[in-house]
Order: structure tokens, then C-alpha cells, then sequence
């Protein structure tokens, strides 16, 4: 991926890895759209910085990513790097009969958005030169938190999604996936201060050093999330799960 010169558009860009992305990249010499429902969050990330622009965007809202993706293309027609970033987690107990309107959020905000943005945006990303879509996961997609299990499903569909799309637009537009370990962000409550979770500036200086190489990697998969992404291949899935589910546990209290 061609690391300047682009216009990028990045959903979730008001905070956490969103925010961080659209900065390092801002600096790199690239126009950047931070996208995302909250204004405010949305100016904080372009503050002082020339040619970012913040634009409001509903992810959830089918319609309101169709109209998104029209005024984007019109507004900036260089466009030719998205990366679909946003995202919930929601903690859900599976033992007991309970509303599923964190799952079904959940389901819309990760796996649908994307999917949508991606949709939306394919007939002008082919026709740009240096075109990709980058698509963030989870480490959590190779092995799963018992607490998030919703959350856990769309990043390993997300993964899925984007092997088949790497697939589809070979020789078109460049598909890249992001599988971030735990980082300090505010996507849980008191997980920006977490103990234990990688330090944001930490992990986006591995990112972009992933990043810069050339060819770019097909996933970027920062030294922490490896433990997850490789668990299986290194026969390490069942004693992985373990450890994840013990640490939640005591976590919850359960």
C-alpha cells in the first residue's frame, strides 16, 4: 500500500485506534476523512491539522452509508484508501435468556458496517490508481473472549469477509486486515488504563512499521497479537482459550 499521497477515509476516526490511524497517516502526507457519530470526537482527531476533514456518519444506518459514500466521492474524487474501523464491544452472558440488542448492534456496527462502506464505495475504488481497503479485526477473531462472544463473531466474519474480498479484487484494489491484540482505548469501559493491554502509541508505532514494509502484508499482526493469530497453527488453540477465559473470569467475578 502506498503510504502518501492518498485521500483516506477512516470510520471510528474520533477516538482510539481510529483516531491514532488518522493521525500517523495525516503525517505522512495524506488527505485524511475521519468518520463517525460523534462531532466533537471527530474535531479533537483533525485539531490543528490542515487537510483533515471530519465528516458525521450513522454506520448503523444502511441508508445513511449510501448517502455517505455519494457526498464522500463527490466531495473528494481522489479517495482511494478506506479503512473500516469502527467499532462496539459489548459484554453479553449467554447462560441466561437476555435482550439481544447489544448483539444485534453489535452485528450492524461491525460486520454489516464494513460490508455496507465497502459495497458502496467498490465502483469508484476500482477505478482509482493505488486503491485498498483495509479492514480492522481482532485477535479475538482467531480465539475467542467467552464475555464478548457476539463481538468475537463479526472480527472472525470480518477475517472471513476479507480473504474472500482479497480474492475477489486481486490486481484491482489492495485488501489489508488489521487484527489489533488488547489495546489501551476507550472501546470497553476502563480499558484505556487496563493493565495488561498494550499501550496505544505502542502498538499503532508497530502498525505502522508493518505498514511501510514493502510489499505491504496481507495482515497486519503486531507482535502481541500473535499469541492469538497463530494459536491454532502452532497447536496452541486449547491452552490459549484457557488463558483468556480464566483472565475473564476472575475479571467478572464469574
Amino acid at each position: 500500500m502506498k503510504l502518501s499521497g492518498n485521500a483516506i477515509l477512516i470510520t471510528g476516526g474520533g477516538s482510539g485506534i481510529g483516531a491514532a490511524l488518522a493521525q500517523r497517516f495525516h503525517d505522512l502526507g495524506n488527505t485524511i476523512i475521519v468518520a463517525g457519530r460523534r462531532q466533537d470526537a471527530l474535531d479533537r482527531t483533525c485539531e490543528g491539522r490542515a487537510n483533515m476533514h471530519a465528516l458525521r456518519l450513522d454506520i448503523e444506518s444502511a441508508a445513511a452509508i449510501d448517502q455517505f459514500a455519494k457526498d464522500i466521492v463527490a466531495r473528494f474524487p481522489a479517495l482511494n484508501i478506506v479503512i473500516n474501523n469502527a467499532g462496539i464491544m459489548r459484554s453479553e452472558r449467554l447462560e441466561t435468556r437476555r435482550d439481544l440488542a447489544d448483539a444485534e448492534a453489535t452485528i450492524t456496527t461491525n460486520l454489516l458496517g464494513p460490508i455496507r462502506m465497502t459495497n458502496a464505495l467498490i465502483d469508484h475504488l476500482v477505478a482509482r490508481p493505488d486503491a485498498a481497503i483495509v479492514n480492522v479485526s481482532s485477535g479475538l477473531a482467531f480465539v475467542p473472549l467467552y464475555t464478548s462472544p457476539t463481538y468475537n463473531a463479526t472480527k472472525a466474519a470480518i477475517h472471513s469477509y476479507s480473504l474472500s474480498l482479497r480474492e475477489a479484487l486481486k490486481g484491482e484494489v489492495e485488501v489489508i486486515e488489521l487484527a489489533p491484540p488488547a489495546v489501551q482505548t476507550g472501546l470497553t469501559p476502563g480499558q484505556e488504563t487496563r493493565a495488561g493491554y498494550q499501550p496505544l502509541g505502542e502498538f499503532i508505532d508497530e502498525v505502522m512499521a508493518l505498514f511501510a514494509q514493502q510489499p505491504t502484508p496481507a495482515e497486519i499482526i503486531v507482535t502481541r497479537a500473535r499469541f492469538q493469530r497463530f494459536a491454532e497453527a502452532e497447536g496452541r488453540f486449547d491452552a490459549t482459550i484457557a488463558t483468556l477465559s480464566d483472565m475473564a473470569r476472575k475479571a467478572r467475578g464469574d
